[in-house]
């Protein structure tokens, strides 16, 4: 899908710019969170594929609010209320023939749509409300930590910096990364994004919420690193007759984690009818090939090596009978149309970056992908995160790979279970092996002796849980949520190769020894 025209509407003397798409039988309007910009929102794959799947049954109306993106800046010395911000929803409405719509409002675009559902109820047919808040400093941030997250954004504003306040999930994408830096210019300059979070600071619409009669659906993921579920929870208490519906994931735009589901849920909601699979998106084993430098070559030898490696790769992966679907850097993604053709292309690669003389690891994983374009959504992202926690060597395949593959002849030895944030349930993993590897003799248990291999945060964790505390005591002293702190424990497990809590605690004090580190 192609960005469309951007025409604008004058809010008093400010101009909004908006885009209208689809041709559904009715308006949904989508209110936007921090920062937007209507054209950049067509570059990102997750923002695409959200607004592609809203406008299928509804004539979509987008807009930036003043202040962000296309649309007029405002004055930092004398910023909007939230009344006025909201009075912006009717002239784009207005402007764009739309008498009565469904509102959908996200992160900070909440707020707006609820004042707006309760100043002009005759307007507001229903609201769809992700990732929202009735009040600013209680579910998402207090006063000194929006003082930091100001000084950031003054000083490193345009290099992607707040991208960890928003998207932890997705720092380690080179891609996403790129892109939200970008995002971040486009949306507002430095100065005008510390006036908008001064501007959403002033948020309190907690009065207004028994007033809305519209029918209200509110969708928070548990772990939401930007706001507390608990601002849904207490939504939820508060508009009449609001149903909450939580879902997995941290990462708090709409547009990133598990988009589908969100799409699922609004589409439902407002049409009565539940959403219907696209005939093009298709089941399909996707390998992520990953390559590293453990020798230390110096750059001239690792590119020629590098660049060895990545002709060779898209010859097996063909020869196996897949499909070069994407790279990221040094991240390599194929397509199988069964997970036997993709594993048995994995020990090729991992033979064939032996031979060249550079590490590998290798992840696999089965989901529901586009037929088009490059692979993306939660399919792609699981595998990804496999690839990145498999050792050297190693093919690192969820369970549902191996249970596939019964019958291939190949073999799998059980290597725990992960929580990935986007799923209900630990993912479990296996390790995908030739069958001599199966001896003891041919398969040493990995030693955990280097800590290295630990993020800084595992490190944390591991050296707490060494005494003795609780994985709550652990989340209440780093300030992270149970989930995330039983995310960290078994991600801590499988890369030390441990069976237990206590084994972690054991190798924490083998490391630190009884003077200290």
């Amino acid at each position: 899908m192609r960005p469309i025209e951007t025409r604008y509407a004058l809010s008093g003397e400010v101009r909004i710019a908006y885009q209208v798409i689809g041709q559904g039988s009715f308006d949904l309007v989508f209110v936007p969170g921090f920062i937007s910009n209507l054209d950049l929102h067509w570059e990102d794959e997750g923002y695409t594929r959200l607004l592609r799947r809203l406008s299928a049954f509804s004539r979509l109306i987008l807009f930036d609010k003043r202040g962000t993106g296309l649309s007029d800046r405002v004055d930092v010395h004398h910023l909007p209320s939230l009344e006025t911000r909201m009075d912006d929803v009717r002239a784009v409405m207005d402007a764009a023939g739309s008498g009565r719509a469904a509102l959908l409002g996200a992160s900070e675009g909440a707020p707006m749509a609820m004042l707006f559902a309760a100043t002009y109820p005759e307007r507001a047919r229903a609201l769809a409300l992700y990732g929202g808040y009735a009040h600013f400093h209680k579910w998402v941030m207090p006063p000194e930590r929006l003082e930091a997250f100001i000084a950031t954004a003054e000083t490193a504003w345009g290099t992607g910096a707040t991208l960890p306040n928003f998207a932890p999930g997705r720092v380690d994408d080179a891609r996403f990364s790129t892109w939200w830096a970008r995002f971040e210019r486009l949306s507002a300059s430095p100065t005008a994004a510390a006036a908008l979070a001064r501007m959403n600071a002033e948020i309190d619409v907690r009065g207004i919420l028994a007033a809305i009669d519209a029918p209200t659906l509110l969708i928070h993921r548990r772990n939401d690193v930007r706001v507390d579920p608990d601002a849904s929870r207490f939504l939820a208490r508060k508009i009449p007759n609001a149903r909450l519906v939580e879902i997995p994931g941290r990462d708090h735009p709409i547009w990133t984690g598990d988009v589908d589901r969100v799409a699922d849920l609004i589409e439902e909601f407002l049409t009565g009818e539940r959403a219907v699979a696209e005939a093009e998106r298709i089941l399909a084993a996707l390998l992520v090939t990953r390559i590293y430098d453990t020798a230390r070559l110096g750059d001239r030898m690792w590119s020629e090596r590098s660049e060895h490696f990545h002709e060779t790769w898209r010859t097996l992966v063909v020869r196996h009978g897949g499909r070069c679907a994407d790279m990221h850097g040094e991240m390599m993604i194929s397509r199988f149309d069964g997970p036997g053709r993709a594993l048995r292309c994995a020990a090729a690669l991992r033979d064939a970056a032996q031979q060249i003389g550079v590490a590998s690891a290798q992840g696999a994983h089965v989901g529901e992908i586009e037929l088009r374009g490059p692979p993306a959504g939660l399919t792609s992202r699981v595998t990804i995160q496999l690839a990145a926690l498999a050792g050297r060597g190693e093919i690192l395949a969820s369970r549902l790979v191996a249970d596939l593959a019964v019958g291939s002849g190949l073999h799998f030895v059980d290597r725990g279970r992960i929580a990935i944030d986007e799923l209900d349930e630990p993912l479990a993993l296996v390790l995908a092996m030739s069958e001599q590897h199966l001896e003891p003799a041919c398969r040493p248990k990995t030693r955990a002796t280097e800590p290295a291999c630990l993020t800084t945060r595992e490190s944390e964790v591991v050296n707490l849980i060494a005494d003795g505390k609780s994985n709550a005591a652990i989340a209440a002293e780093l300030r992270l949520s149970e989930h995330t702190v039983k995310r960290h424990v078994a991600n801590i497990l499988l890369k030390l190769d441990l069976p237990s809590r206590a084994a972690a605690a054991a190798f924490s004090a083998r490391q630190t020894g009884p003077d200290g580190p």
